[in-house]
């Protein structure tokens, strides 16, 4: 069967009008990574190239936000302009979703913290280590990356973790790293290392609230397990 270009289909059913026309909750996952795509090759349209690189990662978004430009480009047709659009969207969502989490200002639980840093490190193939910073009415004072590691593990320097929380003026903290994995079970290394900061904001007076550890398949937080 002989494919044809989006151009020859009627308005109504091409991507772009149709967000136009009907608003972008009107359009399926495969519509909107059609208008990232853009055009197609001889032989494919835009649309066959989007479908075949969602099959690619088992249509799943959270597969997709893990791929990585070079990974992108081995779906053909997808160069690497279009491989660039791609990883630039996700990106700008998933800032989007911390914004958003940020503005709330209090955090109250491990649940508004996840949504601060998860959309940030939950997909990133290396670990990662970051701090949520708190003052004593618990609203946000800054949310810091203190390094990114590789894919098993990341260096967490107690003395840049607690400058940055004097420099800020906090009284508080929360300690994030992700888990590349999807394992969500805490290392003897994860342990150990809780421990040695909370020791050591009791002697700084600026407390350890939780450490979550985060992947693509949720959170583990050490407060809510009882382990803090």
């Amino acid at each position: 069967m002989k494919k044809t270009s989006i151009k020859t289909w009627s308005e109504d059913e091409r991507p772009r009008e149709k967000l136009m026309n009907l608003g972008k909750d009107k359009l399926s996952t495969l519509e909107l990574l059609t208008i990232l795509i853009g055009n197609g090759k001889i032989g494919e349209s835009a649309m066959d190239i989007a479908r075949f690189l969602l099959q690619t990662c088992g249509n799943s978004l959270n597969n997709l936000a893990r791929m990585s430009v070079e990974e992108m480009q081995k779906v053909p047709g997808i160069g690497p302009a279009k491989a660039v659009t791609i990883v630039s969207a996700i990106e700008l969502g998933g800032r989007k979703i911390i914004e958003r989490a940020v503005d709330r200002k209090v955090v109250k639980g491990s649940i508004d913290a996840y949504e601060i840093v998860g959309p940030r490190i939950a997909d990133s193939c290396f670990e990662e280590f970051w701090v949520i910073y708190l003052n004593r009415a618990n609203h946000v004072t800054r949310i810091s990356q203190i390094s990114e590691g590789g894919i098993a593990s990341t260096v967490a320097d107690p003395r840049k973790i607690f400058k940055i929380a004097v420099d800020s003026l906090s009284s508080s903290m929360i300690l994030c790293h992700n888990h590349p994995s999807g394992n969500l079970k805490p290392s003897e290394s994860d342990r150990l290392l809780t421990k040695r900061l909370t020791k050591a904001g009791d002697l700084m007076d600026i407390r350890v609230l939780d450490h979550l550890i985060v992947s693509y398949s949720g959170y583990y937080s050490f407060a809510d397990e009882g382990q803090m």
